[in-house]
């Protein structure tokens, strides 16, 4: 997904429900913090991750979706969505709420995208731990976007966790930041 379209996904997601705020957790919360073109790994995507802060019933997320979500008139149209999804979807670190990204520009039409921070979202997708978030967090290292001891302190800011979890992802930021 390139800039403007993310840009489009925010500026309609915003219109369909009636806010001037959501919050972005997938790949393309990295839209708020890099200005320069996104890794490959991130704009093979097709699918901005939306939520509204506060929708712990779903409902936004399911309007969302009925709209301009997956199969939706909108993704038939442009080739791409917003996933309707709620703010508990990613498991994050303590404190990411302090850390958004907030990105706005005149192609959002007043609709602000709170984004993760690159290293909340890369502990997120770590823990997620599908093929393509493996690829992402590698591109991410090898860009680097993140830092390794910044990863490591968010790492241990999860509650929660599996030890074994954790000793993975621990493993994959060791291996990637020595370029293995």
């Amino acid at each position: 997904m390139k800039r403007r379209e993310f840009e489009h996904a925010i500026r309609a997601a915003g219109a369909v429900l009636g806010v001037d705020e959501v919050l972005v957790i997938g790949s393309q919360a990295l839209h708020g913090s890099v200005k320069r073109s996104l890794p490959e790994e991130a704009e093979r995507s097709v699918e901005v991750d939306v939520a509204v802060l506060g929708d712990s019933d779903g409902r936004q997320a399911d309007l969302l979706d009925g709209s301009i979500g997956e199969a939706s008139m909108f993704h038939a149209t442009f080739g791409y969505y917003a996933q309707g999804v709620v703010p508990g979807t990613a498991i994050v670190p303590e404190g990411w709420r302090q850390r958004l990204v907030p990105f706005r520009s005149r192609a959002t039409a007043g609709v602000t995208a709170l984004c993760l921070e690159p290293h909340d979202l890369w502990i997120s997708k770590m823990i997620a731990g599908r093929p393509k978030d493996l690829e992402f967090g590698r591109a991410l290292m090898d860009r680097g976007l993140v830092d390794a001891d910044t990863l490591r302190d968010r790492l241990g800011a999860v509650e929660k966790l599996p030890a074994r979890t954790r000793k993975r992802i621990l493993g994959k930021i060791d291996a990637w930041s020595r370029g293995r």
